[in-house]
């Protein structure tokens, strides 16, 4: 779906939203000339699709694919690229305790059928035996060979939660090396901006309302900053008038209640991304903590009985 939004002046929006890695991407880039603006847009759809192959687990000659067959057999030499980023994986996974872990991918999809149907939580030896296998620190790499190897056999990486982002970085850094001044990436709410709209004005962002998912609950600007969010307020059960949400806590291996939504604001869309859930997991004091220890860092979480907390440097319209 293409569209061309016109501002006075020559400079308009031009916006393209498809479907990438299993998620809806919109890519928009500001300039004067429609045909120029398509071009840059193929490249950067170019850039997330080189990027799926790389990382996907639905292809068996992906690397991710490669790496979780050899689980606890052998080491895989990875491309530098994929190497880094799981390198960074793991840092993120430290940072947070291991409520941000990529072995996710072992989980028994099987226990947990998000929908309306389910009804009990399962026992706790059962919901811990799930989690068994996912460890970060089990993940070892070799900088010397540039291999990535799973100690244990079962073990599966996975990149559902920081490989939207990292493409939404990649797309944004295509498009700046191809000339475009002012765009935004949005990878299925994962979004990066920069540059300022035609009209000279800063990007804004609305944060929905997790109860009325089509009205703002806030506006915040955004210029030159990425923005994740992550809510249960898409998929997630409600058992004896609980809500949980679809994030798993990768120690337990019950779902998380408490947060209906978090947006971190950051100045790269990976890192937004992939902190965005372990705040879920940690919970309102203990995530908020964390964020305000960081630079540049900043977090906004609407928990389920739609209190707003934000960390200590962030000022919300």
């Amino acid at each position: 779906m293409q569209e061309t939004e016109h501002v006075s002046g020559a400079l308009s929006v031009h916006r393209r939203v498809l479907k990438l890695m299993g998620n809806r991407f919109e890519i928009s880039v500001v300039s004067d000339n429609a045909a120029w603006a398509d071009s840059r847009i193929d490249l950067a759809i170019g850039e997330i699709g080189r990027i799926e192959k790389l990382l996907t687990t639905f292809s068996d000659d992906s690397q991710t694919s490669l790496i979780n067959e050899q689980a606890g057999i052998k080491p895989v030499k990875v491309d530098r690229e994929v190497y880094l980023l799981i390198e960074r994986s793991l840092k993120i996974s430290a940072l947070t305790q291991g409520a941000f872990d990529i072995t996710y991918g072992s989980i028994d999809k099987s226990l947990w059928n998000f929908d309306v149907n389910m009804k009990v939580l399962p026992s706790k030896e059962k919901a811990l035996r799930s989690v068994d296998l996912i460890n970060y620190k089990n993940v070892i790499l070799d900088p010397q060979d540039g291999t990535v190897f799973l100690r244990r056999q079962g073990m599966r990486i996975g990149f559902g939660g920081i490989g939207k982002g990292y493409a939404a970085d990649r797309a944004k850094l295509i498009l700046q090396q191809h000339g475009v001044k002012s765009g935004i990436v949005n990878a299925a709410g994962d979004l990066i901006t920069w540059g300022q709209q035609p009209n000279g004005k800063p990007w804004t962002i609305a944060i929905a309302d997790p109860d009325k998912r089509l009205s703002p609950f806030s506006t915040l600007n955004i210029s030159d900053m990425a923005i994740a969010t992550s809510g249960n307020y898409e998929k997630y059960a409600i058992i004896n008038g609980k809500r949980y949400s679809h994030t798993i806590d990768p120690k337990t291996g019950l779902p998380v209640s408490g947060i209906k939504s978090v947006s971190v604001i950051c100045p790269n869309a990976e890192f937004a991304d992939a902190m965005a859930t372990p705040v879920t997991v940690m919970g309102v004091r203990v995530g908020l903590d964390m964020i305000n220890q960081m630079q540049q860092v900043a977090c906004v979480i609407i928990d389920d009985d739609n209190r707003l907390y934000t960390s200590k440097n962030i000022h919300i319209k």
